[in-house]
């Protein structure tokens, strides 16, 4: 198809189509997976909500004004929406040749964090101040980064024909490439972060086709260093209280403890429909801590009860469906890992961040994705959805 309002896979991207062609009568309304951007977008918008609902009475943070942090909560919408856009536009094979230049940029700043630039919050020094009340949190770049370097060595060969499946050496290469940046981001520390890059390797691997026996070398490999680090006292002590009170709910509940527990409280509290938004006793009294960042689900669960708590879960299963049928429709093996890591991500993060709130995973400072409060971790997810679109749209159309 080459008329002016067809879409040309082989032309799309800003190499050989232009605006006009991208959003053409017959190419991206068509090819957009909808049901992926229409959840994502009603989870940012229930976020906003939550948001409001968790910081209007704050007046310790939010600057005596109550609509501070929604506004912002928009305005990192916004931005993650124009990401998405850019990255669709762009596309994923077109980021494929500025893979290095972005591996580099986001060692960079993950290095500087380790700097006086670098800032500590909640125990963890992974952030950047930029000024004007706005700071960064490289991790959550280091995410795509490494999605995008492994699939590009993974399937190098074997989009090319040269390979079935990925060799023990370019498996060897791939694994150096996140282990790097997987080192500085603990020695932060961040480990929630790191858990979930963990993740994303294991699903990067099964989806690149890799022997298996790399898969369970890793897991054998992450038990024995978790275990090594526990000996020799790496974790910082916040950490290690953390699993403790993990292991241990009634341990120190007004210290240690008493974030969990006063999550179990409200979500508790809201029973089948909630107590209704903005009269959560929870939530207005200010008991649960960064109820707008890690602990949002909270508010979900005190104010609307199991069935607006319930409606996130659905709406981010529906993120999930939709990528893993991405990554099954795609006839290239790079867009299948791409995908495939962006499921891996979603799906362990949300598991750990709703987990971490009802008592059943430690807490970690992972964020909701879409919904908690945060640009740094809104811009990185609605980056991955327009990798995901960028995936769809330039598959042939036969699949």
């Amino acid at each position: 198809m080459t008329g002016a309002n067809s879409f040309s896979v082989s032309g799309y991207g800003p190499q050989r189509a232009g605006w006009t062609r991208v959003f053409a009568r017959d190419s991206l309304a068509r090819r957009l997976d909808w049901p992926i951007l229409l959840a994502a977008l009603a989870l940012s918008a229930i976020g906003s909500v939550l948001v409001f609902s968790a910081t209007r009475n704050r007046t310790e943070i939010n600057q005596g004004d109550p609509y501070y942090f929604l506004l912002r909560h928009f305005l990192n919408t916004g931005i993650g929406f124009a990401l998405m856009i850019g990255t669709v536009w762009l596309g994923h094979r077109g980021l494929r040749t500025a893979v290095p230049l972005l591996y580099g940029a986001s060692v960079f700043l993950i290095l500087m964090v380790l700097t006086p630039l670098g800032t500590t919050v909640n125990g963890a020094h992974s952030w950047i101040v930029l000024g004007g009340g706005f700071s960064l949190q490289p991790s959550e770049f280091v995410k795509i980064t490494i999605i995008l370097g492994m699939a590009m060595l993974l399937a190098a060969r074997v989009d090319a024909g040269d390979k079935l499946y990925p060799d023990h050496r370019t498996v060897l290469q791939a694994l150096g490439l996140a282990a790097v940046p997987m080192l500085i981001v603990m020695l932060m520390p961040d480990l929630g972060s790191v858990m979930v890059m963990v993740i994303i390797v294991l699903g990067v691997l099964l989806a690149s086709g890799a022997s298996n026996r790399w898969v369970f070398g890793l897991l054998g490999a992450g038990a024995a260093g978790a275990i090594a680090m526990w000996q020799l006292h790496v974790l910082d002590e916040y950490q290690i209280a953390r699993f403790a009170a993990f292991a241990n709910p009634s341990l120190d509940p007004a210290g240690v403890g008493y974030n969990t527990n006063q999550a179990r409280i409200a979500i508790g509290s809201g029973g089948l429909t909630g107590a209704g938004l903005f009269h959560g006793s929870q939530t207005t009294g200010q008991f649960v801590p960064e109820q707008q960042t890690d602990f949002v689900f909270t508010v979900a669960g005190e104010e609307l009860g199991f069935v607006g708590a319930g409606l996130i879960i659905v709406l981010l299963g529906v993120v999930l469906w939709r990528a893993c049928r991405i990554a099954r429709e795609t006839t290239e093996l790079y867009g299948t890992i791409v995908a495939a890591g962006i499921v891996a991500w979603f799906a362990f993060q949300s598991f750990e961040n709703i987990g971490m709130t009802l008592g059943i995973m430690p807490v970690t400072g992972l964020p909701l994705p879409f919904v908690s409060y945060g640009g740094s971790s809104m811009f990185s997810v609605w980056v991955a959805v327009g990798l995901l679109q960028s995936i769809r749209v330039q598959r042939p159309m036969s699949a």
